[in-house]
């Protein structure tokens, strides 16, 4: 019979509707971070540098480009006869087939999976964010305070509290009250929706639960075990984590990884991230070309200005061109003489030439204020901004778009673009 002491199961099914057309045909995890990663290769590469070996990774919403990315695992030294990388989306059953409906459901519809490893522990993960932890510390923790539960939570700013599920614990970590998202929270320790458990416990708690709608680790699992006795503890994580679930948040996280001494050094030799690497050109910059403060991508040719950004792999940046403050992804290409000011470019996008970007004073967004904010210019995968235009603050645009289309060749800040029948 196989044994593993502890495998992972890497929850990477959600839209990350936050992140507004980004994620239009893209599941979160699979969205681009610093230039040539993904952002489900942190969590993988956190695995293989932990010594964990065996991770099901759980998809769902728009799961093609997820899969193509992780294929058998080879980036991560997953490609295991024994355990490795498995991708596992819903699947039909003789009786009661359905989607995933919440992060425990999906957990409870791959029990035969985790059966196969026999494994003494499970570490449940999130495919959605920017972090570098080493999960055998967490296990050590786990295993010295003789817990049934271990969460890892991470201190936020009290101010900032409310937005996460946080938890009160005692003088010696072991927590005695859970929160969900409270509006006036008691605690700053705010879960990173990272778990380890005995897997005994796990089981018997997903079957007892298994009829309840949208069963959930933070809602229903984890306070079902509390409740009824078992041990759950608090693992305080002291480094860097971002939770890139907002445009906002998206982009501060990229910009971060420019500064001079980066607070998210993704060169660490002793801790890579591993990501699936395409075989490109080396990148060129031409003898009009300046490049100030920015990672660009292989491939990438730069023949006007670039500063403060983050370029992915295969762009073109034509001549006269000036890029601030910016996220570019894969395959762009950015037309002569445009200025582009703080914007969000999602991959495989033809900005015309002499297109202004981030113009004028910012606006609450028409479409989805809570989403489009930040002053930033987002634009989907394989848009089209035609020549001359220009767009303002807070804009979403998403598919091919022609001049007529911009009253006076302005899409005025607030203001979004979105073909619908791209979206489909």
């Amino acid at each position: 019979m196989i044994k593993k002491e502890m495998i992972a199961m890497l929850l990477a099914g959600g839209q990350g509707s936050r992140l507004g057309v980004l994620t239009a045909k893209l599941a979160k995890p699979a969205v681009a971070f610093g230039g040539k990663y993904k952002i489900i290769d942190f969590p993988l590469s956190n695995c293989i540098n932990s010594g964990i070996d065996t991770v099901g990774v759980l998809t769902q919403y728009r799961p093609l480009r997820l899969n193509q990315h992780i294929g058998i695992g080879v980036p991560w030294d997953l490609d295991r006869n024994i355990g490795g990388v498995t991708v596992l989306p819903p699947y039909e059953k003789s009786t009661n087939s359905q989607w995933y409906t919440g992060t425990a459901n999906a957990i409870y519809q791959n029990l035969e999976y985790i059966d196969y490893y026999n494994p003494e522990y499970v570490l449940i993960l999130s495919g959605d964010h920017i972090y570098k932890m080493d999960y055998e510390v967490m296990l050590d923790f786990h295993k010295s305070m003789e817990a049934d539960i271990t969460l890892a939570t991470y201190e936020v700013p009290i101010e900032e509290a409310s937005r996460f599920g946080v938890v009160i614990t005692d003088e010696n970590s072991v927590i005695q009250e859970f929160e969900e998202k409270p509006e006036k929270p008691r605690s700053n320790k705010a879960s990173m929706g990272i778990y380890i458990f005995k897997w005994s416990i796990l089981k018997s708690a997903l079957q007892e639960l298994k009829d309840v709608p949208s069963c959930d680790f933070g809602k229903h699992i984890i306070p079902h075990c509390h409740q009824n006795g078992a041990k759950v503890v608090a693992y305080d994580f002291k480094g860097y984590w971002k939770d890139v679930g907002t445009l906002g948040s998206y982009w501060e996280a990229n910009m971060e990884l420019i500064d001079i001494i980066p607070e998210f050094n993704l060169y660490e030799e002793f801790w890579r991230i591993y990501t699936k690497n395409d075989r490109l050109t080396p990148q060129y910059i031409d003898e009009t070309g300046v490049v100030t403060e920015s990672i660009i991508g292989e491939g990438t040719e730069v023949y006007g200005e670039v500063s403060r950004c983050v370029i992915g792999s295969g762009v073109t940046i034509g001549k006269g061109a000036v890029i601030r403050d910016s996220i570019i992804m894969n395959g762009t290409t950015i037309g002569e003489g445009a200025i582009i000011n703080k914007a969000i470019i999602a991959e495989n996008v033809q900005i015309g030439n002499s297109v202004e970007l981030g113009v004028g004073e910012e606006a609450p967004n028409d479409l989805a204020p809570h989403i489009y904010s930040f002053g930033l210019v987002t634009i989907g995968e394989h848009s089209t901004v035609p020549d001359g235009v220009k767009v303002g603050k807070n804009t979403a645009i998403f598919g091919p778009t022609q001049a007529d289309e911009y009253p006076d060749g302005l899409l005025k800040s607030g203001s979004s673009l979105i073909k619908v029948g791209d979206l489909v």
